[in-house]
């Protein structure tokens, strides 16, 4: 379980880095202030991961808030493949990002959420055994 915890954790942080850098902190800061746009998005990415990590460890933790921490993850992945993918793959591709935006973060967000449900479920039923 911890093995996961890690991967998703740094799944998460990179997802976090990019999305908060690129959208966020660079557009909102000068390019002057280029130490401030990377360390906010670093601080952010640092702390969202080290939530996660955390939150994936509490075993205390209901079904629905089993389900919004796994649909939380998998949207974030799909968001950050959907957005950067096409950027990567297809730099041609001017609507590319949309995908992240409109496709493949919601359809994490709810996949993510229906397999979390699922897994909780399944869990409180055969009595908390990972």
């Amino acid at each position: 379980m911890s093995f996961a915890r890690a991967i998703v954790s740094v799944l998460a942080f990179a997802a976090v880095y990019f999305i908060s850098y690129w959208l966020f902190f660079v557009q909102i800061l000068p390019d002057s202030m280029g130490w401030a746009q990377t360390g906010g998005a670093l601080l952010l990415a640092m702390a969202i991961g080290w939530l996660i990590w955390f939150q994936m460890g509490k075993a205390s933790r209901g079904v629905m808030g089993t389900a919004l921490v796994w649909a939380a993850v998998a949207g974030a992945i799909g968001f950050a493949g959907g957005f950067f993918g096409p950027m990567i793959f297809a730099q041609d591709a001017n609507q590319g990002p949309m995908l992240g935006f409109f496709i493949t973060g919601p359809l994490g967000f709810l996949g993510g959420g229906i397999c979390g449900f699922i897994y909780a479920l399944r869990n409180k039923r055969e009595g908390g055994a990972d």
